[in-house]
C-alpha cells in the first residue's frame, strides 16, 4: 500500500511538472511574439497637416485653425473625409488620404511607400 501511494504521488508530481513546463514554454513564445518590433511608420509633416486642414475646412469638415497639429477635431474631420471619399476610415493622415487630397508627399515618404510595396510582394 505504501509503495502504491508513493507511485501515485511520484506520477502526479511528474504530470504537474510537465504541465508547468508546457505552460511556461507557451508563455515565453507568446512574449516573444508580442514584443516584435514594428517597422517604420508613415508620418505626415506639419506642413502636410496644415494643407489637409485647409482641404477639410473647404469641405466644411473642420472648423479649427490650420495649426499643423493632428488634434481631435482634425482627426474627426479626417474620418468624415475618408468615409466620403471611400478610403479606409482611420482618422490618421496616411499616404492614401494625402494623395486623395492632392497633397504632395516628401521624398522620404515616397521611399517609405516603395519599401512597403516591396515588402508586401
Amino acid at each position: 500500500m505504501n509503495r502504491l501511494l508513493t507511485a501515485i504521488f511520484a506520477a502526479s508530481l511528474c504530470l504537474s511538472a510537465g504541465a508547468a513546463a508546457a505552460q511556461n514554454s507557451n508563455t515565453s513564445t507568446t512574449n516573444v511574439n508580442s514584443t516584435k518590433k514594428r517597422g517604420p511608420v508613415f508620418r505626415a509633416t506639419k506642413e502636410q497637416i496644415k494643407q489637409a486642414q485647409a482641404v477639410l475646412k473647404q469641405r466644411n469638415l473642420y472648423a479649427g485653425d490650420t495649426t499643423g497639429k493632428l488634434d481631435t477635431a482634425t482627426r474627426d474631420g479626417l474620418k468624415k473625409y475618408q468615409e466620403a471619399e471611400g478610403l479606409k476610415v482611420t482618422g490618421t493622415l496616411n499616404a492614401a488620404t494625402l494623395q486623395k487630397m492632392n497633397v504632395m508627399l516628401t521624398d522620404r515618404q515616397k521611399e517609405w511607400m516603395a519599401a512597403q510595396s516591396a515588402s508586401q510582394k
